[in-house]
């Protein structure tokens, strides 16, 4: 009975619903679906169940989490057949073998999201139009993204440079008057500098090491579209040096493609299982240097693997010396959804977990590099962190 249930919830499956929802079993019952089999029904529906050519307008971050959802509720197989299929059904192998209409379409990150979930299944002879969209895309990010975060990232590291031991050429003279206008004296009309306040000699070095841990479930993919530019600027400071990891039930280190994020982009397969705790592992060594370590964790927190592990994981990162931010979105598409017990219990081992929106993450940045205290940076620019937030869904 139970193999016949099985083949009939198949069949309801392939038929969808409407008049197959009444579909009985042998026994009179009907057949009904579970929590898993309602996603799968979900998922099918959105491409087979109507007409949907062209519709790449505003359901296009909708067409991106579907892209990464499929992978987790059906085989590989499956997914590859439903992805050709959505190239078609969405009007989107058309518009690529057709440069002229593709350029008609505003491109944007949820088109580059669309592109990246649709991945290996764009045909080979359209490839060069969509890294061509991806790259507009990104270099228009990057124009607007690059000098700020730069000045933002070079500013934290001249400041965390300081020393009040400075060498005399390296000594800042307004900010030692200013650190000792207590001690002016008035009857020689001049400041005793107690102490000076300047910067230690600069070395050649790396100062810094930022690790950009990426989950690269279909949420996410707008994260990872601004992720692979952020980690392009970092990359190109020769003061940083940046690491990309990206994972699902796999980690893969994209580090050798952050010269060019289009690479890294194309490097994305978007959604299936997620396993947090095995990215950190991963990430956990690849810290050399604790105290001069940022690792951004990037994710909704849903955890696929052991999420004991995963909390244990990031407090010995935490205690290792580095630091370690949970960033449930980096984004501009409003409050995400996100595993909210995860994240206070990430928030009570000592890494805040908020979402952040592109324009403040350079900010953050600094922030991190100068280990001031991440809960008050996002308090004064108006962040809600986990111990805030209101429960999720």
């Amino acid at each position: 009975m139970t193999e016949q249930r099985d083949r009939l919830t198949r069949w309801r499956l392939v038929l969808g619903g409407g008049d197959a929802d009444g579909v009985t079993a042998g026994d009179g019952a009907e057949i009904t679906l579970s929590a898993d089999d309602l996603k799968r029904d979900g998922a099918l529906e959105s491409l087979y169940g109507g007409t949907r050519r062209g519709g790449l307008g505003g359901s296009s971050p909708k067409v991106a989490r579907w892209l990464g959802d499929i992978r987790g509720y059906f085989p590989s197989s499956v997914v590859q057949v439903m992805q050709s299929d959505a190239m078609d059904r969405l009007g989107l192998s058309q518009m690529l073998l057709e440069p002229e209409t593709m350029r008609a379409v505003q491109p944007d990150v949820s088109l580059v999201s669309t592109l990246i979930g649709l991945g290996r299944v764009i045909p080979e002879h359209s490839r060069e139009t969509a890294r061509a969209v991806v790259r507009q895309v990104t270099d228009d990010l990057e124009a607007r993204l690059r000098q700020r975060t730069v000045q933002a990232v070079t500013g934290a590291l001249d400041r965390a440079a300081r020393t009040r031991r400075p060498r005399l050429r390296d000594v800042d003279w307004n900010r030692t008057i200013a650190a000792n206008l207590g001690h002016y004296l008035p009857e020689h009309r001049t400041v005793v500098p107690e102490r000076l306040v300047g910067y230690a000699r600069r070395s050649t070095e790396i100062e810094r090491e930022i690790i950009l841990c990426i989950d690269q479930s279909g949420s996410m993919a707008e994260s990872i579209v601004y992720s692979s530019v952020f980690g392009a600027v970092l990359a190109s400071l020769s003061a940083v040096s940046t690491r990309m990891v990206v994972f699902d039930t796999e980690v893969v280190d994209l580090t050798d493609e952050l010269d060019d994020p289009v690479d890294v982009l194309f490097g994305v397969q978007l959604g299936g299982g997620t396993d947090i705790n095995r990215a950190l592992a991963y990430c956990q060594q690849q810290i050399s240097r604790p105290d001069d370590t940022v690792l951004v964790l990037i994710s909704d927190l849903y955890e696929g693997g052991i999420a004991e592990e995963m909390v244990s994981r990031a407090r010995s990162v935490v205690a290792s010396g580095a630091t370690m931010i949970a960033l449930l979105a980096l984004s501009d598409s409003g409050q995400p959804s996100f595993d909210a017990a995860h994240a206070a219990a990430l928030a009570e081992v000592g890494v805040p977990s908020f979402a952040c929106t592109p324009d403040l993450f350079p900010d953050l940045m600094a922030a991190a590099i100068e280990r001031r205290d991440i809960g008050q940076w996002a308090a004064a620019n108006e962040v809600v962190t986990t111990h805030d937030a209101p429960t999720s869904d």
